[in-house]
């Protein structure tokens, strides 16, 4: 395997969700080869992408024909199509490809899409909704949410902590969170450290337990 095919990213499927993802790859200088069942989605992206084909991405043998079982990385962006989802990541699967992303409509198509070998499936509109449904509540003004209930989020700070060296405002113990950066109007994000002093104004990241960002984003 050459050093170039082991540092290009194969993208399946041309629809929002994978043109998004292989434009910003090519965005940030990766080689993106971009398979496609539609013509149409080809010739709209083909100028925009190192290299875009049209081909029935199902078919093992003419993924192996386009040099896909060398690739290292690998994002199946298909969705409604589930049967062509589920046997795209199947042959991926099957060629021993390092590193497959795959995005699923719902909890049961990803169930499936681990089972068959994709290493991270996302569930682009469900994860979106969660992030939305704690923002328009207006405690928080982001939210990030990881594997294993492991949540971050950027909200003001809570009256307990104003004024108060982080070190000394106990919110780690009295709420299981870390302060990991404060931003000041008009200044950029900084790291926070015991010493910090939070102050009216200022937006803080706090990553923790989703239960426990949750918790103190209620004191806010």
């Amino acid at each position: 395997m050459s050093d170039r095919q082991a540092s290009r990213v194969v993208v399946i499927g041309l629809g929002r969700f994978g043109s998004s993802v292989a434009l910003e790859l090519m965005s940030q200088g990766t080689e993106v080869m971009a398979i496609e069942s539609d013509p149409a989605l080809v010739q709209r992206h083909a100028d925009d992408l190192t290299h875009a084909v049209v081909a029935d991405s199902t078919d093992a043998e003419v993924m192996r024909q386009l040099g896909v079982d060398e690739f290292q990385r690998a994002v199946v962006g298909i969705g409604t199509n589930l049967e062509a989802s589920i046997l795209t990541t199947a042959v991926l699967a099957d060629f021993g490809v390092p590193t497959i992303w795959a995005k699923a409509i719902s909890h049961e198509h990803r169930r499936i899409l681990e089972r068959i070998g994709a290493h991270h499936v996302v569930l682009p509109e469900h994860e979106m909704g969660e992030r939305v449904a704690h923002m328009v509540t207006g405690r928080m003004l982001d939210y990030i949410e990881f594997e294993d209930d492991y949540a971050m989020v950027k909200l003001r700070p809570p009256r307990e902590a104003i004024g108060h060296p982080l070190g000394k405002s106990k919110l780690r113990a009295k709420y299981g969170v870390t302060v990991v950066g404060v931003k000041r109007a008009g200044e950029g994000f900084t790291y926070a450290t015991a010493d910090t002093v939070v102050e009216h104004g200022d937006v803080v990241i706090v990553a923790g337990k989703t239960a426990d960002v949750e918790r103190l984003a209620d004191q806010v």
